[in-house]
């Protein structure tokens, strides 16, 4: 399709040129960061923490992702530096540490969730 043409409200616009080459030399990772979060409470715990930090006792209530399970979802994220800790006290919080797993939750979230989520400004690039 021509980019001067009106698109029909269900096709994707134009996207640019993806340098397959560099793609090739990043595969692995980007395999890697899919697989880790095609477990589904991860992939609800890194949803939750888009709108900013929360506390273990916060994600297990509003994901629903018990213990021991929200323990060990959390410490394999937090493994693959995806996630950032801060003690406060008892109480650790939870942060997305990189942008590029805000940039794919909000991709996701716009590709399959009722109600859109954006990035909240806090979410810049770590």
């Amino acid at each position: 399709m021509d980019r001067t043409q009106t698109m029909t409200p269900h096709e994707a616009a134009p996207t640019p040129a993806i340098d397959i080459a560099q793609l090739r030399a990043r595969a692995g990772e980007v395999s890697g960061l899919l697989k880790l979060l095609a477990n589904p409470g991860r992939l609800l715990i890194a949803c939750e923490l888009m709108d900013g930090e929360r506390t273990v006792s916060q994600i297990e209530q509003r994901t629903g992702v018990r213990q021991p399970n929200l323990s060990r979802d959390l410490a394999r994220l937090r493994a693959a530096g995806l996630v950032a800790t801060r003690r406060d006290g008892k109480a650790v919080h939870y942060r997305l540490k990189d942008s590029r797993i805000q940039l794919l939750m909000t991709a996701l979230c716009a590709a399959f969730a009722s109600d859109l989520k954006t990035p909240s400004p806090e979410h810049k690039d770590i």
